[in-house]
């Protein structure tokens, strides 16, 4: 008989650097209905282990047994960036299939902007919308279905709208009240705050400030040689999320 992975109740936002998913993650911790764990995986690569609930993770089987031993006793929410590869996560199947995987998305000549900005020596790579995609495939190859992704700009232009239609397709309750929040560096951010300060000064969805929010000028990536062909090699991965993504009534 196949073997089936039991649900976990661990709900996952991929994301590409400065794609507004700690804004997203900001209002998942104002719902208070769940244990908000910030980026496991990709501090646990930066900076050789995390804190995980009240374990220590040195390596990405450590997060993966954390997360799983967090989600015996309350529900999961945690957002993470693709800023690394993960080859214990894409070969963890079980994990891939009996959590919820989703997916936030923003235009990769906005995300290299913003991104540029906090790193002049960026690298192709680590932009991460290729390797974003990698996880959605591998997710939806071992669940058999298509992942939820939302548009960051959705999220900001119809922020109800977008986060009702996030909620219905995870199966979560809408809290509307969670759309707003108090200002603030959160302490989960600390050890990386340059990169939250944004979302840090917002307190709710809202274009001009704030988790990768804020106005950014794309021409500097189509004037710069290296910066441009970033994006042409980042784009089409962008392009096929974009297709998948929920559209907000």
């Amino acid at each position: 008989m196949e073997h089936v992975p039991k649900r976990i109740p661990v709900l996952a936002l991929w994301s590409a650097p400065r794609s507004r998913s700690t804004a997203f993650a900001r209002m998942m911790a104002q719902r208070d209905d769940r244990v908000v764990v910030h980026e496991p995986f990709s501090l646990v690569v930066d900076f050789g282990e995390v804190e995980v609930g009240d374990r220590v993770a040195h390596s990405e089987q450590d997060v993966l047994a954390a997360l799983r031993a967090i989600a015996v006793h309350k529900p999961v929410f945690f957002k993470d960036t693709t800023d690394f590869h993960y080859p214990a996560l894409l070969a963890d199947e079980d994990f891939l299939s009996a959590a919820t995987h989703t997916f936030i998305i923003r235009d990769p000549a906005e995300a290299i902007a913003s991104h540029h900005a906090l790193n002049p020596d960026l690298g192709r790579d680590e932009i991460g919308f290729a390797r974003l995609y990698e996880i959605f495939t591998a997710v939806r190859t071992a669940t058999g279905t298509t992942p939820v992704v939302i548009d960051s700009d959705d999220l900001l232009d119809r922020p109800a709208k977008t986060v009702r239609a996030y909620c219905e397709a995870v199966g979560i309750p809408f809290l509307p009240d969670a759309l707003n929040w108090e200002p603030g560096m959160r302490s989960e951010w600390r050890t990386t705050s340059r990169w939250h300060r944004s979302t840090s000064e917002t307190a709710g969805f809202a274009r001009g400030i704030g988790g990768g929010a804020e106005t950014v000028a794309t021409d500097p990536v189509a004037a710069d040689p290296v910066l441009r062909a970033y994006r042409d090699y980042h784009q089409p991965y962008y392009d096929k999320l974009r297709a998948a993504a929920l559209r907000p009534e």
